[in-house]
Parts: structure tokens; C-alpha cells; sequence
């Protein structure tokens, strides 16, 4: 392996073998971030780029959210203009407001910017940094090696030369050399429809969006230079295996059958086509190359997508395999690369298809496209798609912080990796369920997850109506949540919970798997009942509910809690405060808090945390909380002088559910406003 970057600027002289960290290939947008980002992070990178020069073609010019985020972060945005608003999104050409994935986001919607300039922009900062941009360097052979990875290049005038990196990253494209080289798998599914596409000087047509004929579709925009981008499909055509862009006159003819209009008389400035193959490589990484961008994923460019997805890609992977080069992770790090992006393309591709098939289809889609519509109008499925296509479904991916200089390595012994936390959704992407979620402390925390992001399962023992009630608040606010009606205490109660939990979570997200566990459901002893009265019925019933449902619901979980779960029990101060009229309440609650202690050294090597978390005199909407007199008197038992709200707990809960909290792990969390102070 190579070391670390020198503080001196890369030579330019290319005579002889190339040697650096990482090779990069491909100087598209993908590629050149990533460069950047290894080299503000401390790693030598060299980028082999094939053209000798840029491109001046835009086949993608839309920015969504997440990665205007990460651009702003790397203070890219002022050098690109910043983009200007792109207008309202769409789903399959149905008109969708992408500024529901989050209203008070700062880039909430979608922005433009055509690639020309971001590649342009992005290459400039990574020079900047100190990367080594290679025009004219075809990559034609590769083979890795104990240690590196060795490249054969041929040069622009035909001579060849040899490479050695420690690491390469294939970000070239669509027909990437890098994955057939290096014998990444792809799967999916091949093309089944096309359009053609083109950006035409000296036509003037009116613009139109989507528009559906009975011929096919079609799309025209002006752009500011004065040429009109035309993109039209024709229903029933099966895309053309060709190796060369279409022909100017396919898409006269194309256009004249779906819209009637001549355009013969323009003049063509660009000429693409693009079809709606759907596949994706197996693995994102072989040993030591890697793959980001379209050469990882092949689908099509609707919305933009394929672009951002790119670009999320580089930023993810920058600092991992920064890392890894200079020594400061191991080689799981770029293993959790696949992990984290592999995913996320997926579920990329197959919104990706079902909008080409709305957006494609012929009048056979029509009843489908009318029923979406119909469902896009739902808050929740509007936030849950915006939020998709918009990727703020993800966490952040982290920022590495260039150092002293452009090309500056960091100091051997400090850290040079600066992680920029992002808190908004912090659950994206996560299942929960909440026993007890119906009213009280457990509606709010479910409420305070879903507010994160999460999908939320509101348990319920009998009463639907609240339930539902909880659901529709959650829903008022652009979350996701079902309910899930199943009686704790009782026999077969942990069967009819996971039964409505998984199919509910099928119906959903196309899989049973639960990320977060609250244990909140729970019967407390009757006022005034002193331990002379309790009657057995009545310790076995609490001991039912309160104990023995949440050690086997919690058995039950750990079959669908994948690594880095949550289990949060509610515990009660009553554990560390006298009141004998609830001393079997206590006691059930004291086991609790042994399970969760013994659980977390059970579940840490799976990365699952287990805690409890005691709430003191919390007002759960019962009747005692609306006399002034009895609210004033237990107030008085906090160091705050006040009653607890359901979001105090709520918040707590929601913390632990978060990664910020996954170093803290069996521990008895004191939510009782200072009532066991003293």
C-alpha cells in the first residue's frame, strides 16, 4: 500500500508508470466528486479519464435535496450559482411536489443544473485538492495483486503504460470497462422501452410535460442558450440495440407521429437515447475495486435519479476508502460501502421502473395512473415518495474536511476525518413498534418516531378508535403507522401481535424486519390497593402483561432485529421510590429493568442495545390530571415543580432509538423529571 499524500502538489509529468492511492476512472460527475473527497481526507488519487476533453453534453441536469445538501457542505453550491429551483417534481409524469419529503428543509424540491457545469465545477475543487486528472487515458487491462491493484492504460496517441494504486473505483459509466475488467455480476432486468432525446437549435414549439398521446409522449422545455430539449417515445416500439446515438431523422419522425409537428427545419446540438433497462451488480465491491454511479447501476434517467444516486454514492464511499488507504479503518469499512449503497440502489431501480412503466405505457396504464393520482393525494404516500426520490429516506453520508492545504495530508496524529451529523430523519428507513401506543406515553412515542422517519406499528389492546386516532395524527404530518390490535396477558397474544406486525410491515416496505422495540403496554395495581388486599388473580395478571409479554414479544423480535437494533422497555421510578399501593406494579417493573440489563450483554455482540427508560408522574390523559388540586400536589414530587408530558418520555425513547445513542447500552435512564432526587 502507498502512504499517505505529500504536502507538495502532484507532478504533471505522466512519462512512465503511474503510481497512487486511488485510481479513479471515469472524470464524470461521480468520479470527480469522489476525488475530491478522497483527497480533502488525505489520499493521493489519480482519475483516468478516456476523452481528452470534457464533455459538453447534458444528459442530467436535475439535483435533488440530499445532494444539494452534500454539495452545500463542501461548499460547492456558491461555485455552481447556486442552481436555480427546477420546478415541480413527478412520479411517473404524475405531478408531484417533491417539497413534501420536507417542507422546512433548506433545498427542499428540486434544482437545476446542467452537467456540463457540474462537471466542470467539480472538477475545478478536486484539482484544487490536489487530484490528478488524466485525459486521454483509457483503462484496458487490470488485475489486483497481493497489496494494490496493477492497471495497463492506453494513451490518447496510442502508447501504453502501467498503474499501481492501493486501491480503483470504477465511476465510468453505464458501460463501464472498470466492471467487465474486474467480473462484476449484474442483475435485472434488460430494456423493454426507449426514448429519444435531443436538444434542437432553431425550433419553435410549444413546451409540454409529459404530455400522453395516443401515438406516445412527449416532452419539450426550452432552455436559456434558446434550444428546446425534445425527448419522445413511441408506444410500442422496442428499443434499437445500437452502439451510435439515433439518427436526427428517427426523432423527426418520431416526434411528427406523437405530436404532429415538423422539426426538420432545427438543427440538432445533441442526440441520445436512453431505455428503461433496470440492473445492478450483485456486489459493489471485488477485493479492490470498487464501483460508484452508473457503473454500478444501470436504470433510467426519470426525475433525475440516476445522477443523485451517483453522486450519493461518491460521497459515501469517500471517506470509507480515505480510511482504509491511510490506515485508520479496516477493511470492513468498505464492505459497509455495499452495505449502506447497495440497498438504496435497489430500491432506487424499482421505484425507477414502476415510474417508466406510468410514464411509458400505452393506454393499457391508464386505470393505474388515474388510481396513483388518486393515492399521491394522500399526505403520507406524498411525503413517503418525495422523500424517496429526494433521498432524504438515507442518513447524510459523512464530510471529509480538507486540512491545511489543497493537496495538505493531515498530521500523522491527528484525525482527519470531520463526520457532519445530520438529525433530520434520523430514522428514515427504520420499522418500529410500540406496544401501548394507543393513548398516553406510548402514543407519544409514537408519534416522536414516526416524526424521525420511522414506520411505526401502533399496538393496541382493545380500543380502535384510539388507535386510529394515533395513526391519523401521525399521518396528519406526513408519517407512516398501522395499527396492530392484539390483547398482552393473555394465551396466543404474542402470536396475534407478530402476525398483524409482519403482514403489516410486508404490505409496506416488502419485508418483516424491525429495527426498534418499545415495550411501553402495561396495567398498574388499582388506587389504594394495599399488598394486604392483592389477590392473586390480580398479581398474576400484572405479572402477564407487564413482565411476561414483553420478555416473549422481545423473544419473538429477535428473529426479525437486524444488527444495530433498538429495545427500549418502560420501566417506572416506582423501582427506586416506596409506595406500597404499588408494589406488585413495582415489582413487575423491576423485572423489566433485569431484562433489559441482562439483554444488552446477551444482544451487544449483534450491535443491539437494550435499555429502560423510568418515567416519574407523567400526565397520561387520565382523570386525575384534570383536578388542579391533585396535579398541583404531585408536582411537587419533581425537581421541576411541574407534571411530566408524554413528550418529555417521548423524547428520550426517541433519542435511544437514534445512532447517536448506540454507545449506551443496559442502563436505567432516570425520565422522571428529578423525582428520585430527593
Amino acid at each position: 500500500m502507498t502512504g499517505p499524500a505529500n504536502a507538495d502538489p502532484f507532478e504533471e509529468d505522466t512519462a512512465g508508470p503511474l503510481a497512487t492511492d486511488v485510481f479513479v476512472v471515469g472524470a464524470g460527475p461521480v468520479g470527480l466528486l469522489l476525488a475530491g473527497e478522497l483527497r480533502a481526507a488525505g489520499a493521493r488519487v489519480t482519475v483516468l479519464e478516456r476523452l481528452t476533453e470534457p464533455t459538453t453534453e447534458s444528459r442530467a441536469s436535475t439535483l435533488h435535496a440530499r445532494t444539494m445538501e452534500l454539495l452545500a457542505a463542501r461548499g460547492l453550491l456558491e461555485r455552481l450559482g447556486p442552481p436555480p429551483p427546477g420546478g415541480p417534481g413527478h412520479f411517473g409524469g404524475i405531478p408531484l411536489d417533491l417539497t413534501a419529503a420536507d417542507p422546512d428543509h433548506p433545498y427542499a424540491g428540486q434544482w437545476k443544473c446542467p452537467q456540463s457545469t457540474l462537471e466542470r465545477v467539480l472538477g475545478e475543487w478536486s484539482r484544487e485538492l490536489g487530484a490528478r486528472l488524466l485525459r486521454g487515458h483509457r483503462v484496458v487491462g487490470l488485475a489486483q495483486r497481493a497489496g494494490h491493484v496493477e492497471v495497463e492504460v492506453v494513451r490518447s496517441d496510442g502508447t501504453r503504460v502501467r498503474g499501481r494504486a492501493a486501491y480503483l473505483v470504477g465511476c465510468d459509466g453505464e458501460r463501464s470497462a472498470v466492471r467487465g475488467l474486474a467480473g462484476f455480476a449484474l442483475a435485472g432486468q434488460d430494456a423493454g422501452r426507449e426514448m429519444l432525446r435531443a436538444d434542437v437549435a432553431g425550433i419553435d414549439i410549444p413546451n409540454r410535460r409529459f404530455e400522453r398521446h395516443p401515438g406516445g409522449m412527449a416532452t419539450a422545455a426550452r432552455w436559456p442558450d434558446g434550444t428546446t430539449r425534445v425527448m419522445v417515445h413511441l408506444h410500442g416500439q422496442r428499443p434499437d440495440p445500437r452502439s451510435r446515438p439515433p439518427g436526427f431523422d428517427e426523432v423527426v419522425a418520431a416526434w411528427a407521429t406523437v405530436t404532429g409537428e415538423d422539426i426538420s427545419h432545427g438543427t440538432p446540438v445533441w442526440l441520445n437515447a436512453f431505455d428503461d433497462t433496470s440492473r445492478q451488480v450483485t456486489r459493489y465491491r471485488r477485493g479492490r475495486v470498487l464501483l460508484a454511479g452508473d457503473a454500478a447501476h444501470l436504470q433510467m434517467p426519470v426525475g433525475g435519479q440516476a445522477l443523485n444516486l451517483g453522486l450519493q454514492d461518491a460521497a459515501d464511499l469517500g471517506v470509507k476508502l480515505a480510511g482504509r488507504v491511510l490506515g485508520r479503518a479496516g477493511e470492513d469499512v468498505l464492505d459497509s460501502y455495499h452495505d449502506s449503497r447497495h440497498p438504496v440502489g435497489a430500491r432506487t431501480l424499482t421505484n425507477i421502473r414502476a415510474q417508466s412503466f406510468l410514464l411509458l405505457g400505452g393506454p393499457e396504464v391508464e386505470p393505474l395512473r388515474s388510481t396513483f393520482g388518486g393515492l399521491i393525494g394522500n399526505g403520507s404516500v406524498r411525503r413517503h415518495l418525495a422523500r424517496m426520490i429526494s433521498g432524504l429516506d438515507v442518513p447524510a453520508p459523512t464530510v471529509a474536511t480538507a486540512t491545511a492545504g489543497p493537496a495538505a495530508a493531515p498530521a500523522p496524529d491527528q484525525p482527519h476525518l470531520t463526520p457532519e451529523r445530520n438529525i433530520v430523519g434520523r430514522l428514515d428507513n427504520k420499522t418500529a413498534l410500540v406496544t401501548g401506543s394507543s393513548r398516553g406515553i406510548g402514543r407519544a412515542i409514537a408519534v416522536g418516531l414516526a416524526a424521525e422517519g420511522a414506520l411505526v406499528a401502533v399496538h393496541y389492546a382493545t380500543n380502535t378508535e384510539a388507535a386510529e386516532e394515533t395513526v391519523a395524527l401521525i399521518e396528519k404530518d406526513g408519517g407512516r403507522a398501522f395499527p396492530v390490535r392484539a390483547e398482552l396477558g393473555v394465551p396466543g397474544d404474542v402470536h396475534q401481535l407478530f402476525h398483524g406486525l409482519e403482514q403489516g410491515l410486508k404490505e409496506r416496505t416488502g419485508e418483516a424486519s424491525l429495527d426498534i422495540l418499545v415495550n411501553n403496554a402495561g396495567a398498574t395495581t388499582p388506587a389504594g390497593l394495599v399488598p394486604e388486599d392483592v389477590t392473586l388473580e390480580e398479581f398474576e395478571r400484572l405479572f402477564a402483561i407487564n413482565a411476561r409479554a414483553p420478555f416473549f414479544i422481545t423473544q419473538r423480535a429477535l428473529g426479525i432485529i437486524p444488527t444495530g437494533g433498538r429495545i427500549i422497555n418502560i420501566s417506572s421510578g416506582l423501582t427506586r421510590l416506596a409506595n406500597p399501593e404499588q408494589a406488585p406494579y413495582a415489582m413487575t417493573k423491576g423485572a423489566i429493568e433485569q431484562l433489559s440489563l441482562h439483554l444488552a450483554r446477551h444482544l451487544a455482540p449483534r450491535g443491539i442495545t437494550v435499555n429502560s427508560v423510568a418515567p416519574g408522574i407523567t400526565d397520561n390523559g387520565g382523570p386525575v390530571f384534570d383536578i388542579p388540586e391533585a396535579v398541583e400536589q404531585m408536582a411537587q414530587l419533581s425537581a421541576f415543580k411541574r407534571v411530566g408530558k408524554a413528550e418529555d418520555v417521548a423524547d428520550v425513547v426517541t433519542f435511544l432509538a437514534t445512532d447517536e445513542a448506540r454507545w449506551i447500552t443496559g442502563a436505567f435512564i432516570d425520565a422522571t423529571g428529578g423525582t428520585l432526587l430527593g
